[in-house]
């Protein structure tokens, strides 16, 4: 079951995203990351590690407290 951090980090992540206007390919292949696996990312299913966190963060624009707060 994910923790609620995952699921809070999902959907931020995916607020980000859109916001720039990316698609989930888009940003996975910018991150060298699968489409799949970002897309469970968002759904809150994975659990990441802090530098995946730092590395999704830089390539959005943001600190990476914001994709770990409400």
């Amino acid at each position: 079951m994910p923790s609620q951090l995952q699921i809070i980090v999902g959907r931020k992540l995916r607020e980000h995203r859109t916001r720039l206007g990316l698609s989930q390919e888009q940003l996975a292949e910018d991150l060298g990351f699968h489409r799949t696996y970002l897309g469970s990312v968002e759904r809150g299913e994975r659990n990441l590690t802090l530098a995946s966190v730092e590395q999704l963060a830089s390539r959005l624009g943001v600190d990476p407290l914001d994709l770990l707060r409400e």
